[in-house]
């Protein structure tokens, strides 16, 4: 079981997840919503395509674009497609 952590938080939790490049995209029903807040970023893999961002927020604490997703992934990512990635400085147990 995957858990994605952000200030002592369970925000995604798991058994399904898909690793591409040693991360955990979680399918969106495993991740609380409540915890993202829309990020204008974006950017540009050159084999999964264009990502989108959210920030994390827990009790005041933000992690800034903390998560990514692809929308409308490239034919050879769309395992992912949707599935929702966690870093700076949020935590992923597997």
């Amino acid at each position: 079981m995957a858990k994605a952590i952000w200030n002592g938080t369970v925000i995604a939790e798991s058994d399904n997840t898909v690793v591409v490049e040693g991360n955990h995209y979680f399918p969106p029903d495993a991740v609380k919503k409540e915890f993202l807040k829309d990020s204008t970023t974006h950017t540009t893999c050159h084999w999964k395509g264009l990502a989108s961002y959210y920030t994390v927020e827990v009790n005041g604490q933000a992690s800034r674009d903390g998560a990514w997703y692809y929308p409308d992934p490239k034919p050879e990512a769309n395992q992912i497609g949707g599935y929702i990635a966690f870093w700076r400085g949020v935590k992923v147990e597997s």
